[in-house]
Formats: C-alpha cells, sequence, structure tokens
C-alpha cells in the first residue's frame, strides 16, 4: 500500500490488504512479526484506529 492513501472519513470502515514483495521471509522470525504487531498496538493508541481483525500467517 502507498503511504498517499488517506482515509477522510474517520467513521468509515475500510479493508487494507497487504502482500510480501517477492515472498522474502519477513514472518519466519518472531522478531520481525513483534515489529508489525508492535506497529498495529502503535497505530491503535496513537491514531485511534480499530481494528476488528489482523491476521497473520
Amino acid at each position: 500500500m502507498s503511504r498517499n492513501y488517506k482515509f477522510h472519513n474517520p467513521e468509515g470502515v475500510y479493508f487494507v490488504s497487504f502482500a510480501v514483495v517477492e515472498w522474502l521471509d519477513v514472518f519466519t522470525k518472531n522478531e520481525y512479526k513483534n515489529i508489525l504487531i508492535d506497529s498495529f498496538h502503535y497505530c491503535q493508541k496513537e491514531k485511534g484506529i480499530v481494528d476488528d481483525i489482523i491476521v497473520i500467517k
């Protein structure tokens, strides 16, 4: 997802999907998974983002 995307309606419902480029082994180490999870927690706390579900395979 580009950094250019903006969500203008704070009451809106959005679907966001991400893909791993060239299937890099980003999620094979817990260290990398934890960075992503910490980022989600930061966005929830500091930006008021509410998520109903997050799936990390």
